[in-house]
């Protein structure tokens, strides 16, 4: 979803022919962000060298969403050592996040959702129920995870997504349990309230464009009869209003720039980049350190507490398994020797898939324009400037939450808008005047799972998400393309509204919708819940509420992989969560608490708005 900036290249000659003779070394250092004090830090603390420590207190493995959080919050203590390890590159350079503005300008966003450099790009097996498509998956590798190649969208699900994962054998995790730590996380840009956070190191704002298309979007919302919602994430999910960000100043918010940059100079933490860990060491079934490769060479290092695997839903489990923690049965035939058999591991695969409604916009106003080359420099020179402008912004700035029918509880369906036109996940441009809609269900009764291809850890495992294997998500999904034509048909867009696109005037039918949605229905980059959090009597949880692999000592999964299913919405914000509430946890503390908050019902359950 890049949508401003794809094709724009800056290079440091072009910098300075910009600049002419205008700028000084020094000036053009401010410009670049050059902190010298920083990059002194950055350089020296990532370094694994053997006059370190070869042990530590804590060994977090994955600095994406939860492993930077987790290395903040455990480095508070300054008794406790933590080392953290990142298989990608640090996400600035030179100290400098405009020299890497590919991750950190908001509307270059599709450069690292379609590139190797600070992503996995991962792909799914050929899905059987959509016409043998073989599905992209982007996962951060890179400082910050996920969140440093996310669309920066900060939905935490509905409570009731919570008291769900309770009653699914992970207790504790309750909404009046979890609400405080997505507090804690938290300074929201209109200040805090009984559910927003006011002095937390995640900074969330809203959308700055006011964009027409924007406007028209809310008010043909409330023209088909939904509400409009102040604060999705808050008193009110359901209906329609204006998203929330992790964008500050114009930036990225990654989990790098809120938790792991403010932390970096503390005596007691150590950060290193680039390199992969390819194995959990175990005496026995006491977890004691881990393998890793850095630089061609093979190293162990050793914790005396506990080893933390961060590294998401599809490098958690790879890494268990690769471990000799999985399926006993799969991990003999590959030859990995069993530490212990656990199941559950890789199982319990969940993605939210969402299909993209198109609509042609009869006048000159969505970013069509602002992706042709001049433009396209004018806004990446002024972002690079200022960080103002339309390269500031995802331009994600307004969607939404409905039911799908009569008789479902809260909302099941999601919305983002968009003034603009997305093909192949940004990697074609746009070719024409465009604006759509991103939709789909939130809790899909499709399951899949993942397994190790063969014990090299270089390579991707098998992923298989299931998509689209029972009637209801079909059905499901045949509601989101007939609702959002029904918001698109609105007064709201009748000065703005060209032919439909995608699916087309053609498509009608039962039949048509499904086979559009087989053909054209795409991640929406998700993926969860394969080291499920449950109950030691469960023979499928790989956690327990306490985040603690189950059968082993000394080894924890802080991330997606351990929701029992997957929240509705999207899941940065939720990982985030878990990764705040797992600190406490390991730190020994009691969990925050807020109870009777209230959550909006509908009146009444018979009809679908």
């Amino acid at each position: 979803m890049s949508y401003l900036v794809k094709g724009f290249k800056c290079r440091s000659p072009g910098m300075h022919k910009v600049a002419g003779g205008l700028f000084k070394a020094r000036t053009l250092k401010n410009i670049l962000g050059i902190n010298e004090q920083q990059f002194k830090i950055s350089r020296s603390s990532s370094q694994l060298s053997s006059g370190k420590a070869d042990s530590y207190n804590y060994i977090i493995v994955g600095a994406g969403s939860a492993g930077c959080v987790l290395a903040n919050r455990l480095t508070e203590d300054s008794r406790s050592t933590v080392l953290l390890l990142e298989a990608g590159p640090k996400d600035t350079l030179l100290g400098s996040k405009r020299l890497l503005w590919k991750i950190h300008m908001p509307a270059a966003l599709t450069y690292n959702l379609c590139h190797e450099k600070y992503n996995w790009y991962y792909h799914t097996t050929p899905q059987r129920h959509m016409e043998q498509r073989v599905m992209y998956w982007p996962r951060g590798r890179v400082w910050g995870g996920s969140s440093s190649l996310n669309a920066m969208v900060y939905i935490r699900g509905h409570a009731e997504d919570y008291n769900r994962w309770s009653r699914e054998g992970a207790l504790g995790w309750d909404y009046e349990r979890c609400l405080p730590y997505f507090k804690k996380a938290q300074t929201h840009e209109l200040g805090p309230d009984r559910y927003r956070g006011g002095s937390g190191p995640l900074h969330v704002s809203r959308g700055k464009t006011n964009h027409p298309l924007h406007r028209a979007f809310l008010e043909a919302a409330q023209q088909a009869g939904y509400p409009f919602t102040d604060d999705m994430n808050g008193f009110q999910q359901e209906g329609f209003g204006w998203m929330d960000m992790t964008i500050h100043r114009g930036q990225r918010w990654s989990t790098a720039s809120a938790y792991l940059r403010p932390a970096i100079s503390r005596p007691n933490f150590s950060v290193a980049e680039k390199t992969l860990v390819t194995k959990i060491l175990f005496q026995g079934t006491k977890c004691i350190g881990v393998e890793y490769v850095k630089n061609g060479q093979r190293k162990k290092v050793f914790a005396n507490k506990e080893v933390i695997l961060s590294g998401g839903a599809i490098n958690s489990p790879q890494l268990l398994m690769l471990s000799g923690i999985g399926n006993a049965d799969d991990l003999k035939k590959l030859g990995i020797p069993v530490v212990c058999h656990l199941p559950g591991v890789g199982q319990n695969l969940q993605d939210h898939l969402e299909v993209y409604v198109q609509q042609k916009c009869t006048k000159p106003i969505t970013l069509y324009s602002a992706q042709k080359p001049l433009n396209m420099v004018r806004i990446g020179l002024e972002w690079l400037w200022k960080f103002t402008g339309d390269g500031a912004t995802a331009h994600l700035e307004s969607g939404g939450f409905i039911r799908s029918e009569p008789g479902v509880p809260y909302p099941d369906i999601q919305f983002h808008f968009l003034p603009s036109q997305v093909i192949d996940h940004g990697r074609v441009a746009s070719t024409m005047e465009a604006y759509q809609v991103h939709v789909g269900p939130m809790r899909s009764t499709s399951v899949g799972w993942l397994k190790l291809k063969s014990a090299d850890p270089n390579e991707h495992p098998i992923i298989e998400p299931n998509y689209l294997s029972t009637e209801r998500d079909i059905w499901e999904f045949r509601q989101c393309v007939k609702l959002t034509r029904e918001i698109f048909a609105q007064k709201a867009f009748e000065k703005f509204r060209g032919p439909e696109i995608q699916p087309g005037n053609h498509v009608q039918s039962d039949k048509e919708i499904d086979a559009f949605i087989r053909q054209k229905a795409d991640s929406a980059y998700h993926p969860s819940c394969t080291c499920k959090m449950g109950q030691p009597s469960d023979s499928t949880a790989v956690v327990d509420p306490q985040t603690k692999v189950i059968g082993v000592d000394n080894l924890r999964v802080v991330d997606a992989s351990i929701m029992p299913s997957v929240v509705s919405g999207n899941l940065n914000a939720p990982t985030i969560m878990i990764a705040e509430k797992a600190a406490d946890i390991i730190k020994g503390l009691p969990s925050l608490q807020e109870k009777n908050v209230p959550v909006y019902k509908p009146k009444t359950l018979e009809t679908q708005r």
